[in-house]
């Protein structure tokens, strides 16, 4: 994990150093040294202060980590260090010495360390500008220059002294104690202090006072309570190194697979308390549930089961009979009451506080079935939440979200977060499923003035990783450095306690799985939820495909059952889960596909209507959306380089076996999952239509209808076959 470093100077002596580790170094931060790689003993210690210009290299790339430094090198070092007098008269200064005088190239800052007791000579009158400073004497030197007694602890650390002079002992102890040096076992006292050396040296002093925080995160999970096994193995690793270690989860848990159709939570519940969350945001997929017969129930069961505290800092439950009863009346606690809602919580790790807050996307509105509960400005609610923790000496403040890294800035994400909010040190994000390979920091304000800086993770989905980041705060809370990566979990190994956990519902899901439906699968059916790099590749929010034609075309069959006017059916791509493979077809195969619950509804449409509820599928085309719309029973063509809400071209509708064009007066019957037909992903005219009651549900489960559809085709090859076709993409 390499560790990345924040340009900042945070004690006032080192501002001074420029430059002089001996030589002319000319070589900058941006151009790394071919002598110290990656591993490197030193490396941390180089790398930090040659990123803060406090040392560099030489024109051949080289840093020379290994050469020796010399006493003419050190005492020209550390008179920049604190604020040494230069001297009056500079003969006077130096009469002690038989080897140099006033004339010496450095002679007036060997004066200046002279004065202030920190060099002396030896017993011949000599300072031996050219003799190598030794590692014990490097001890002395930096413990006066920097007056480190005053920052020795108590308690001393067991360090061998037997080949150290007597003179030097107490300061190599000092060292040992501030964790300035690492060698306990043989300092070498007798050793020339090389470059290396010495940048570790300060480094390490630089760093006294500071805060080192570690971090385990996961987000996006979608029920995939099969995979918590192996993800527990690899937090106990991390716990191993680390037992502070905090592990955030970034919410969505429902929703995605026969676990969350079984046991709406419970599962993962069981399986999060054993893995011991600290934090959890609420996601949108959460709030599923909330049009069901039960209502957000389900929800409720998860919060009280669960042993760490769910975080909705601007989720407003009063009007929801269910949920509102469990909001803590200690909005912010560092004592939070199990089975509860609260707003923010205080961790304290390794003797300091750490403030947490937790944001929901506001398109939870439209992209769930929240009922009554609300979600406020983000914005907002992050910086009351961070007002809070400040008014409580609180200067670590973490933010977990489900608002999306870089997802739509009309409802906001993380990036806009950190831009605008001032004191969130790291935010731990979800909701856009983003794969961040490394942290990303955000240092600049919305008005690109410099600001501290921000660190931003997030670890993909579905648990495919565990994301762990380690960060260090100064003494002033303000994020210095950091490191993290994202764990595979596929080839870990499942911990033995979370597979006997899981063993009982991973039976009943095991035996619903494999029951099979009696169509067979031609060939796999992909369903590729975001494309590579550019936009050239398919994705299932962007374009049409074989598998979205499937479920509209049983959609549509299912519908004429029941109305034989219906003519058009639209499937929205973010609810088209998973893929299928080529095979005898099962239940579990199918549920995984549309994991959401959704009952078939029927609307009718004029053809304006229809055209402004396609602009909407299309309108961030060719980016991904979760909106976009499968069809069947139509086609229609559009240009995505055509300005939003002019881009649908062409709309044609199937009228006995011939497609005609549609015509904006005409009024046309539309079949829909409930989520969209309710105005879910933003379809404002279907959410009008609904809010008039003009929206019928047919109760008919949509996996249902899926399972019902592939029965009668027996042999199932679905195509893609022209039915949605942007233009623009088409002509390159």
């Amino acid at each position: 994990m390499k560790t990345k470093f924040i340009r900042r100077v945070t004690l006032p002596f080192l501002l001074a150093i420029s430059l002089l580790l001996v030589g002319s170094p000319t070589i900058s931060a941006a151009q790394w040294f071919s002598d110290v790689p990656e591993g490197h003993t030193h490396y941390d210690g180089i790398k930090s202060l040659t990123e803060q210009g406090i040392i560099s290299g030489y024109p051949d790339h080289t840093f020379k980590p290994e050469q020796a430094l010399t006493r003419q090198h050190g005492a020209v070092l550390l008179s920049n260090v604190g604020e040494y007098k230069e001297p009056t008269d500079l003969e006077v200064a130096l009469k002690d010495y038989q080897d140099i005088d006033k004339n010496f190239k450095y002679a007036k800052q060997i004066a200046m360390l002279t004065e202030a007791n920190v060099f002396v000579g030896d017993a011949k009158g000599n300072f031996n500008p050219e003799q190598k400073l030794t590692r014990e004497q490097t001890a002395t030197v930096l413990v006066k220059a920097l007056s480190l007694e005053k920052l020795n602890p108590e308690q001393d650390v067991n360090i061998s002294l037997t080949n150290v002079h007597d003179v030097h002992k107490k300061d190599v102890q000092i060292l040992a104690n501030l964790g300035i040096t690492k060698e306990l076992k043989d300092f070498n006292p007798q050793g020339a202090v090389t470059r290396g050396e010495f940048s570790s040296f300060i480094d390490r002093i630089q760093r006294i006072g500071h805060f080192n925080l570690s971090i385990m995160h996961m987000n996006d999970t979608h029920a995939r309570v099969g995979e918590m096994p192996k993800a527990t193995t690899a937090i106990k690793e991390v716990r191993e190194q680390n037992p502070e270690a905090l592990l955030l989860h970034a919410g969505d848990v429902f929703a995605g697979t026969l676990y969350f159709t079984e046991f709406e939570g419970q599962a993962d519940m069981t399986l999060m308390n054993l893995m011991g969350i600290d934090a959890m945001v609420f996601g949108n997929h959460e709030f599923d549930l909330g049009d069901s017969e039960n209502g957000h129930q389900s929800l409720a069961n998860f919060i009280k089961g669960a042993n760490f505290p769910v975080l909705g800092t601007n989720v407003d439950f009063s009007d929801d009979e269910i949920l509102s009863k469990l909001v803590s009346s200690t909005e912010f606690t560092s004592s939070p009451e199990k089975g509860k809602v609260h707003r923010g919580v205080i961790k304290e790790v390794d003797g300091e506080q750490v403030g947490i807050f937790g944001l929901t996307t506001e398109s939870a509105a439209f992209v769930s079935s929240p009922k009554d509960v609300k979600f406020n400005n983000y914005v907002a609610a992050a910086k009351e939440a961070v007002a809070y923790f400040e008014s409580q000496g609180i200067d670590k403040i973490i933010a977990v979200n489900h608002i999306g890294f870089d997802s739509d800035p009309t409802v906001g994400n993380d990036l806009l977060l950190a831009e605008q909010v001032d004191g969130i040190d790291v935010i731990v994000g979800g909701h856009s499923h983003t794969k961040l390979n490394e942290p990303v920091v955000v240092d600049e304000n919305k008005n690109g003035e410099k600001k501290d800086p921000t660190i931003i993770v997030q670890a993909d989905n579905y648990l495919t990783h565990l994301g762990t980041l380690d960060v260090e705060f100064d003494e002033d809370g303000v994020v210095t450095r950091y490191a993290g990566e994202l764990i595979p979990l596929g080839d870990k190994k499942e911990d033995v306690t979370a597979k006997r956990i899981l063993k009982p519902y991973e039976k009943v899901v095991n035996e619903m799985y494999k029951a099979e439906i009696g169509a067979t699968l031609a060939f796999d059916l992909p369903n590729p939820r975001s494309r590579g790099e550019g936009d050239d590749g398919d994705s299932v929010r962007a374009n049409e495909t074989a598998l979205g034609n499937l479920i509209t075309d049983g959609m549509l069959s299912k519908a004429k059952e029941y109305d034989e006017d219906t003519v058009i059916a639209l499937q929205n791509g973010g609810g088209i889960r998973t893929d299928m493979k080529a095979g005898p077809v099962t239940i579990g195969a199918i549920m995984e596909v549309l994991p959401f619950g959704n009952t078939l509804s029927l609307v009718t449409l004029t053809g304006e209507e229809l055209k402004n509820t396609l602009e909407h599928s299309v309108r961030n085309a060719p980016s991904e959306e979760g909106g976009f719309l499968h069809v069947s029973g139509m086609k229609f063509t559009y240009d995505s380089s055509k300005p939003v809400g002019e881009r649908v071209q062409t709309m044609e509708v199937l009228m006995n076996d011939e497609y005609v064009e549609i015509q904006p007066d005409e009024k046309y019957r539309v079949t829909t999952n409930a989520f969209t037909a309710r105005g879910g992903d933003g379809f404002e005219v279907l959410g009008k239509a609904y809010e008039a009651g003009a929206v019928q549900d047919l109760g008919l489960d949509d996996w249902v209808n899926f399972r019902d559809h592939m029965i009668q085709l027996g042999t199932v090859a679905p195509e893609i076959e022209g039915r949605i076709v942007d233009l623009n993409r088409k002509e390159k």
